[in-house]
């Protein structure tokens, strides 16, 4: 099928309308789930309902035709690697927002181990300027805790916020450092912005290159285990109670780390977490025969492991579904597994593979759509994720029942490191709308 996309002009006071008929409008957060027709006018959302004019549809109002197709908020993805600057050959902005656009992701949120990583005014500045000039969807970014992420001393977490930064890590790398997170933490509860936590605690997982488990003994290769993950989880959840501070999970893996962020949710905690839908689709069987494009941290874990993701998911304890998109070159990937990269693709994967959980009937349609609109939104505290007037006209128009294939090579993104390829699956976006803008179809 051909793809179609077009830069946003994002033209200030622009007033043009169009009317998206015959569709299913789903809104998760209220629940909405009808038949009708959706209004934009400019950049938002002025309308929606059975019949939007009650008369005859004015003549400068432009018509799309849903043909009965699933039009909802547009989808976030609050974990994204778009590596510019400093690693245009494996992603840039233009690259990596044309992919978010083809798997009817509107708003993105990339992590700032950039090089130089962003952990200055100027370089979310040049970021935001490079979304503007190259980017078809609503790139966001997070600036990183410490400077130079060298776990040492805090960035200058005011100047940054104001800067337009929605949250902190050091994603890519652990906060090490207790203290260090304390007073990070503190700041968040200020700022009101998450401070997200790659949980990794280094000395229990150094030298791993896969999951501590009986595929990583039979292949002969050093794992990481469990406790790795769950240790920096409790550790920081408790830093969390002590400050009062919204501390977020970034790629939550283990049944663990899930577990004790229940609990916290339970303690009234500002505790959130996210799960990638490689890790509540495959297990650490996927490495055999030393797939290096399995290969990703934290690492595909055991069998009990995905379906504590599932059930985390499905009791909402696990907030939102995020890629952590990790575009790299071949020559990255096509070396032995212990010196491999870790990370795969995964912008143009999230919704066939999440709506899996619908297909399989583990999930309700409802809530799965609520863990890539307006719950991730919530999290990095942006107006996005809903139906509502007056909201941004951000939307995703989807075939939930489209049967087709995974092939990398015909991915936007700049790199084609999926595990996936030749994955059947059911479900693909066949619009995607930003700031009332087509950006993306798929025809025929």
């Amino acid at each position: 099928m051909k793809q179609i996309f077009t830069k946003p002009t994002r033209t200030l006071g622009k007033q043009d309308r169009t009317l998206y008929t015959n569709a299913r409008l789903i809104d998760p957060e209220s629940g909405l789930d009808t038949k009708g027709e959706l209004l934009s006018t400019g950049d938002t959302i002025s309308d929606f309902g059975a019949k939007v004019f009650k008369e005859k549809i004015p003549a400068d109002v432009k018509i799309v035709d849903c043909k009965g197709l699933i039009l909802c908020p547009g989808l976030l993805d609050i974990q994204v690697h778009f590596r510019e600057p400093g690693q245009e050959y494996k992603e840039t902005i233009e690259t990596g927002s044309k992919s978010a656009a083809a798997g009817g992701v509107t708003t993105v949120a990339c992590m700032p181990n950039t090089k130089p990583p962003i952990d200055d005014v100027a370089v979310v500045a040049f970021l935001h300027k490079r979304a503007r000039e190259t980017g078809y969807v609503n790139v966001r970014t997070y600036a990183c805790i410490s400077k130079e992420m060298k776990g040492e001393s805090l960035t200058e977490m005011g100047l940054l916020v104001e800067a337009g930064a929605v949250g902190f890590t050091d994603d890519g790398l652990p906060l090490m450092h207790a203290g260090l997170m304390r007073k990070a933490l503190a700041y968040s509860r200020e700022f009101g912005v998450p401070i997200a936590q790659h949980a990794e605690d280094l000395h229990l997982s150094h030298g791993g290159c896969m999951n501590e488990g009986k595929v990583s003994a039979k292949l002969g290769l050093p794992g990481i285990p469990n406790a790795a993950e769950a240790v920096m989880v409790e550790r920081d959840i408790l830093l969390a109670e002590l400050t009062g501070g919204q501390y977020h999970v970034l790629h939550i893996s283990t049944a663990e780390a899930v577990e004790a962020v229940r609990r916290a949710k339970k303690k009234g905690l500002h505790v959130t977490c996210e799960a990638a839908p490689h890790h509540f689709t495959l297990t650490d069987e996927a490495v055999e025969e030393y797939r290096t494009f399995s290969k990703m941290n934290p690492p595909l874990r055991a069998e009990k492991d995905r379906r504590a993701i599932i059930e985390g998911l499905k009791d909402g304890t696990i907030d939102a579904i995020a890629t952590d998109h990790a575009p790299h070159d071949q020559e990255s990937k096509r070396v032995p597994m212990t010196s491999a990269a870790f990370g795969i693709v995964g912008l143009e994967t999230m919704l066939p593979l999440s709506l899996g959980l619908y297909h399989k009937k583990i999930m309700p349609l409802r809530d799965v759509l609520a863990a890539m609109t307006y719950k991730p939104a919530d999290i990095i505290h942006v107006n996005a994720g809903r139906l509502k007037k007056g909201a941004p006209a951000d939307l995703t128009l989807f075939d939930l029942n489209m049967e087709w294939e995974m092939v990398p090579d015909e991915f936007m993104s700049k790199s084609k490191n999926s595990p996936f390829e030749n994955w059947k699956v059911k479900g693909r976006a066949v619009r995607t709308v930003v700031g009332g803008e087509t950006v993306y179809t798929l025809g025929k």
